[in-house]
């Protein structure tokens, strides 16, 4: 029991500090929406208060005094001029002011969120749980740091309001106050119970709700048309889709009959007892006892409803303000997350020329603990092109994501240039290197932009123009309305370009050519070529490679007699290494692999003996 008390009064310290954590956050986006924020919360209590504790007062004692029409006149006239200004206030702030510090808000959150996203490890977003959280945290931030200024300050301000209406009822009969305890009761203890419900309702729904909008990307992105017609994918989707609404379906029938009957019952101690409590006792202690006056009796009933109403208001402040609290400990979380390898790590500056690069005793294994590679020792000599071999699944790819620091070995350690490439700059280091991934995206930007990727390149036409060449895939930009300038897809212009796959890929392929780094990584630059355009590109790759270490991964063996070494991996491991004569006459598994591919080769080895086809 003591260890529950202690883990809720925990949790409570923690909303309270996601709380603050979440104003100082805005604080920095936009100070004035903090003092609006307190200013509308204090201008709405008062009118509630005003109203009913001291308006309806003022003028039933003043027909009961029979005081003169003027100055009840006046005291009208002064008030409603004070309320057109309080309204005129909150009418500006609501719909100006607000407005556009929001933007400011939204602007400044998310563009944090968004370098907290590209400064985390690649891991995180393979990791499910951080995913989760990851989608917790962004959903709805702005709205809800939003919602933390206001409720926080309608804790503040409404504790004073409940405080001066208690006041007033008690000024009027010292028994009528307690009737506010079951309001009390409906809101803090029924409300509370009901609002933990509803959270886990929630936390319970959100995998559900990742797979409602998975399925809604899919059924209106373009990229995935051409699929649902020519299959029967719909049907999977849809079970898919169907199978969280029943998930759906069964948590909402898990919290129903929990949520009701406490739904029930805070209405009835909220807003029952204290409505017809209040007027039945006011009723009694004016028509029967006759120790307070009808007026009092009209003010007291007009106070009553106000305090129900302000304490409304105050619980639900106290319970968004705490569930709050828990939505923003996922964005601390999110913001505050210790990078594994942070893309501002900060390190030496590496050396242009590039001597060797050493995998010394790597083993890697991903989150389940399954070891992806297995004690790797091989070195690849600087200006030199290296082939990186294997079926699927051999581990090709993850060897590049550990050389680029996506991720870091589990064991052992890669050096470049005879240092273990922790010590060096992250962005620096990955400055070295130039990239065409085999799980390329292309962007919905100009051809341009798709090849540059943001980089920085002199003479930037001329440059991608001789980078699509090289690529093989210039004529058919040069042909495209507006050349490198057309936008490639029609996410967002309906002249945008659709290309084949293979022109995609000649496309991404060109990005490592634009580049000039002492590095250059194909990653299956060829999957989506016939052998023919498969052997041009490689011819191409091969004249880039003067002066650069240059490393293509490839599970079809067609271009690899050309490099001067050849690394075959197979489950994780390393099990062959030398030229491709060498391994040749191993006949190991290179051997077999390039044997039985050997028929898909025929064509290239006419071209390049001058054979006609």
């Amino acid at each position: 029991m003591k260890d529950k008390k202690k883990q809720k009064d925990i949790s409570n310290l923690t909303s309270v500090k996601n709380n603050i954590y979440a104003m100082k956050l805005v604080w920095g986006f936009d100070k004035p929406i903090i003092l609006h924020a307190m200013m509308l919360s204090v201008l709405g209590y008062f009118e509630w208060i005003f109203y009913s504790a001291f308006f309806m007062r003022y003028l039933i004692n003043a027909f009961e005094k029979n005081m003169s029409f003027q100055s009840i006149l006046v005291f009208i006239l002064i008030c409603g001029v004070v309320f057109i200004f309080i309204a005129l206030y909150r009418s500006y702030t609501n719909n100006v002011t607000i407005p556009l510090t929001n933007t400011k808000i939204y602007q400044g959150l998310y563009m944090r969120l968004y370098q907290k996203a590209r400064n985390v490890e690649l891991s995180c977003f393979e990791d499910s749980e951080f995913y989760n959280k990851y989608t917790m945290a962004i959903d709805g931030a702005g709205d809800r740091i939003q919602s933390v200024v206001q409720n926080v300050w309608g804790i503040l301000t409404g504790v004073a309001a409940t405080v001066i209406v208690f006041y007033s009822m008690y000024d009027i009969d010292k028994i009528a106050v307690l009737f506010v305890i079951f309001p009390i009761i409906g809101n803090f203890v029924f409300g509370g119970i009901m609002n933990k419900l509803v959270l886990k309702r929630y936390k319970e729904g959100v995998p559900n709700d990742r797979v409602f909008q998975y399925v809604n990307r899919v059924m209106y992105l373009a990229e995935y048309a051409k699929e649902m017609r020519l299959s029967n994918v719909y049907r999977l989707i849809k079970d898919k889709y169907d199978e969280a609404i029943k998930r759906t379906v069964n948590i909402a029938n898990k919290y129903a009959p929990k949520i009701i009957p406490i739904e029930f019952l805070k209405v009835v101690f909220t807003f029952s007892i204290i409505f017809e409590g209040v007027l039945l006792y006011g009723a009694y202690k004016a028509m029967i006892v006759k120790s307070i006056s009808l007026s009092e009796l009209a003010v007291l009933s007009s106070t009553m409803v106000s305090a129900t109403w302000i304490l409304i208001g105050l619980f639900n402040s106290i319970m968004e303000t705490m569930k709050n609290g828990l939505f923003v400990n996922n964005l601390r979380t999110f913001i505050e997350y210790k990078e594994v390898i942070p893309e501002d790590w900060d390190g030496s500056m590496p050396d242009p020329v590039i001597s060797s690069i050493e995998f010394r005793n790597v083993s890697f294994s991903y989150k389940d603990g399954k070891y992806a590679l297995k004690n790797l020792n091989f070195c690849i000599d600087g200006n030199s092109v290296v082939a990186v071999v294997g079926h699927n699944g051999a581990g090709k790819s993850t060897i590049i994501k550990l050389l680029f620091r996506l991720y870091d070995p589990t064991e052992g350690e890669i050096l470049v240039n005879g240092r273990n490439i922790k010590e060096y700059n992250l962005r620096a280091y990955r400055q070295l290197f130039a990239a065409a991934f085999q799980d390329y995206k292309v962007l919905a930007l100009s051809v341009k932009d798709n090849v540059l990727m943001g980089h920085v390149v002199e003479n930037e036409d001329e440059a991608v123009i001789e980078a699509l060449k090289k690529a093989g895939v210039q004529e058919k930009v040069e042909s495209l309305p507006k050349g490198i300038n057309t936008i490639l897809t029609k996410e967002f212009d309906e002249d945008g370009a659709i290309l084949s796959g293979g022109q995609y890929q000649k496309i991404v392929v060109a990005r490592a050519f634009v580049q000039n780094t002492p590095i250059k990584v194909f990653d299956e630059p060829s999957s989506a070529l016939d052998p023919i355009a498969e052997y041009e590109l490689y011819k191409s790759i091969m004249k880039e490679s003067r002066n650069k270490t240059m490393i293509f991964i490839s599970h079809r063996l067609s271009s690899v007699r050309s490099a001067d070494r050849v690394f075959m991996f197979e489950h994780g491991e390393l099990i062959e290494e030398g030229t491709h004569e060498e391994l040749m006459k191993l006949k190991g598994s290179y051997a077999d692999m390039y044997t039985k591919q050997a028929m898909n080769y025929l064509a290239v080895n006419n071209i390049e003996e001058g054979v006609a086809i």
